[in-house]
């Protein structure tokens, strides 16, 4: 697990339609970290749920809007006592455009900026820090269209050279999108205290078209943000080549719902990639499991790390690949219900994934059971890879 001996505690600014990485990769990613983090929206307690917009980059002048996941809150608004916790973060998305007309957000942004403690926000998020004062001779940089409110607000505008680009004044961390969240939370992180050890690892994620939306970025930038070299592949595609994604969520039906997801940018080519060159690998879950587990050279490459007893660490569906590649007999095994005939036949223990959160270790392997679990997930990978954050 994350080690930390001084745990912190973070909130998490939410809202209707806030954009869906935005969300749940800080979210996650600090869980795994071993931060306490309590997402809040006005209005709202804990146990409700906020829907996110999926916003990309597009062939329009404008990002593109889709309905994301829903986010289920696990604080109530009312009830927050700013004094308990360490920082802040705030997604962007269109939630903002609203939030920063609430004079109860105002006052809770008003409390954190007066108190010093760290404040993330990024994208949108900045029409908040705006609409409070908080950016009033700050260096600041934010989406492109944000910049005239930011402007008028005091701030001194930092021009966004990438989407990903990030700027630190203080105790002020802002981003201009989600492409810049590993050095968005790793300067949180840091801004909060934290220092990461043991984070020289190269990590191989195994991608495929319609794969889990959040069961390949939420890992994928949290490795990042820790300092690990990530790179993505997929059969038969190559660097910059993209991969669509799949939103399977929970809505009331016997089975997961399927929504498009973000169009998720591979960094490597497959074929001529040097396996032995990495660390650990990752398979996310959701359809693309489903061809990938047919493909001959994605049985080999995830044979040769098993063999080499390399951490691997596979959540959802992607344990049909482990299925077939036929390197789970006499494994504990969890994943996502409908696949526990696949792990049966296999020859692996089946673990219950009571609660669906549930991740288990057995070797080096890690399996999870859905994108719930990613704290977990994400955090006993971690402890196999020897990387540590510590406060």
């Amino acid at each position: 697990m994350a080690n930390s001996r001084a745990q912190r505690t973070v909130l998490i600014l939410c809202g209707d339609y806030m954009e869906d990485y935005e969300a749940m990769v800080p979210f996650q990613a600090l869980l795994a970290y071993g931060v306490s983090v309590d997402a809040v929206c006005p209005g709202k307690k804990a146990g409700d749920i906020c829907r996110t917009a999926i916003q990309q980059f597009s062939r329009h002048q404008t990002y593109s809007e889709l309905r994301g996941h829903n986010f289920t809150l696990n604080a109530t608004f009312d009830e927050i006592e700013v004094s308990k916790y360490d920082g802040l973060v705030i997604p962007g998305g269109r939630a903002p455009e609203y939030l920063a007309m609430n004079e109860s957000v105002i006052d809770l942004v008003n409390k954190f900026s007066n108190s010093g403690k760290p404040i993330a926000s990024i994208c949108h998020g900045q029409l908040i820090l705006a609409a409070a004062g908080s950016v009033k001779g700050r260096k600041c940089t934010a989406y492109p269209s944000v910049k005239p409110v930011l402007v008028a607000a005091g701030a001194h505008w930092v021009e966004p050279e990438t989407m990903a680009s990030c700027t630190l004044d203080g105790n002020l961390v802002t981003g201009a999108s989600y492409r810049g969240h590993p050095e968005y939370i790793q300067l949180f992180v840091k801004a909060l205290g934290g220092t990461v050890k043991g984070s020289d690892k190269r990590i191989l994620f195994l991608c495929g078209d319609y794969m889990e939306d959040y069961e390949v970025m939420v890992p994928f930038q949290s490795l990042q943000a820790l300092g690990c070299h990530v790179d993505a592949i997929c059969p038969k595609k190559a660097a910059r080549d993209k991969c669509p994604t799949a939103v399977h969520d929970f809505e009331g039906d016997q089975t997961y719902s399927e929504k498009p997801g973000h169009d998720f940018t591979l960094t490597a080519d497959f074929e001529g990639l040097d396996a032995s060159s990495y660390d650990a690998l990752v398979i996310p879950g959701g359809r693309a499991p489903e061809y990938l587990a047919l493909d001959e050279s994605v049985i080999k490459l995830v044979k040769e790390f098993m063999e080499a007893r390399k951490p691997v660490a596979s959540i959802c569906h992607g344990q049909q690949i482990l299925s077939a590649a036929g390197v789970l007999k006499g494994k504990k095994c969890t994943a996502y219900p409908a696949v526990k005939l696949n792990v049966v036949l296999a020859g692996a223990t089946w673990l219950e994934p009571d609660p669906i959160d549930r991740c288990f270790t057995d070797g080096n392997l890690v399996t999870g059971a859905a994108w719930p679990g990613h704290p977990e997930f994400i955090s006993q990978l971690m402890a196999l890879l020897g990387i540590q954050v510590l406060f």
